[in-house]
């Protein structure tokens, strides 16, 4: 009796899912609980576990198909050991030798699936035919050598002093078509504006000097930039509810709590991930949650749940060497804050140039429910909590 794999129950706002890779293949033996698939939809990665021991059954649809919630996927078969064994043995003994797969080291078996082969296409050299990894790399060059003359032949490419210039083709992913939704959908239907200011950071640099270790030592996790900014951003959010709220409609929707989005940037593209209740949160409990969701961002481990709901967004360009920038708003919120590059500058303090580490701030908010008094003193209250982190203990 067959098992059916399907698709699991997609969150209500996700429409459809589309398979992204096949881990296992038709003829393999799973186990309970390993990963068959993977499901890209247009927030989140999803794996398709094996619900039960058996034998991969043939696949229903392919890489990149679209499915939906429920869909049979495959199919698996509950594998018996005496006759599993007695099965293969008569199946070995009716082929014909020259039909047996080689045996196969690993790293070749590998080599092999990163590059989509069929082991019967290539001429083992090894010991009774078994095929090495010279062989693989001696049929993929002649493969892309063959598919170049082809190409060549069928329609003429422009060649340069220094070669060929090529181009690549490739369907964007389903979360890099939804990145562009959005951010095409903030731009036509906010009136968005950005302003902005400086910190000086020295104050909170010479505060996490002084106790880095200690705070690692004691919570197990690093005392980073984000922390400071995330408490300063909800304080000044307490001062400004309108920056904290979102527009609905006719109707302003202000918000009792403080889920703040935080940026992160993967391999498949920027997802925000929020951090729930930030102003419950101790700086331990902020530096240990965006620990958490940034691993499980790059790993693709989010949830739907993890990236649903947030207040307002902060995003740092500047691990990435950002001097300055103009971020853009995550809808339906109404406000976000860019962070960049940390670079020593000249500045004025108490009539003398000194050198002093700072910041350039951008706050892009949504000028339909934000004028422009209240974007510059929410920033400016971010601004003073960051250089006078004392504040941010005492409220003031």
């Amino acid at each position: 009796m067959s098992i059916e794999v399907k698709v699991p129950v997609l969150p209500e706002s996700v429409a459809d899912a589309t398979i992204a890779a096949w881990h296992k293949k038709p003829g393999d033996k799973v186990a309970r609980d390993e990963n068959l698939l993977d499901l890209e939809t247009d927030k989140v990665v999803l794996e398709v576990p094996a619900p039960a021991d058996g034998i991969l059954g043939d696949y229903l649809f392919q890489v990149g198909d679209t499915v939906v919630s429920s869909q049979l996927l495959t199919t698996l078969t509950p594998e018996k050991a005496d006759t599993k064994k007695d099965n293969l043995k008569k199946e070995t003994l009716s082929q014909p030798v020259s039909d047996v797969e080689p045996s196969t080291g690993p790293a070749v078996r590998r080599l092999m699936a990163e590059h989509d082969l069929n082991p019967a296409d290539i001429t083992g050299s090894g010991k009774d035919g078994r095929i090495t990894k010279v062989d693989v790399d001696a049929f993929i060059a002649s493969t892309r050598k063959l598919n170049q003359e082809t190409t060549a032949v069928a329609q003429p490419v422009v060649v340069s002093s220094t070669g060929v210039r090529e181009e690549r083709r490739v369907p964007m992913s389903r979360l890099r078509v939804r990145i562009a939704e959005r951010l095409l959908e903030a731009q036509h239907n906010a009136a968005m504006l950005t302003t902005f200011n400086e910190v000086d950071l020295k104050a909170v640099m010479d505060l996490r000097a002084e106790y880095k270790t200690s705070f690692e030592k004691k919570h197990g996790v690093k005392l980073g930039f984000m922390s400071f900014f995330t408490r300063a951003v909800v304080e000044s959010l307490k001062r400004f509810p309108s920056v904290n709220a979102s527009i609905d409609g006719h109707d302003v929707v202000y918000h009792g709590y403080y889920d703040v989005g935080i940026a992160v940037s993967t391999e498949r593209g920027l997802v925000v991930p929020v951090i729930r209740d930030a102003d419950s949160l101790s700086m331990a409990g902020i530096e240990q949650t965006i620990s958490d969701l940034a691993g499980r961002a790059r790993t693709g481990k989010l949830g739907m749940e993890d990236m649903q709901g947030g207040t307002f967004t902060i995003t740092n360009g500047g691990v990435f060497g950002s001097l300055l920038a103009t971020p853009i708003l995550n809808p339906p919120q109404t406000g976000i804050l860019g962070m960049h590059k940390i670079q020593d500058r000249p500045v004025v303090v108490n009539g003398e140039i000194v050198i002093r580490p700072m910041m350039y701030l951008a706050l892009s908010y949504d000028h339909r429910l934000i004028d422009g008094r209240e974007s510059v003193q929410f920033l400016v209250s971010v601004k003073e909590l960051l250089e006078d982190p004392a504040r941010l203990l005492l409220n003031v």
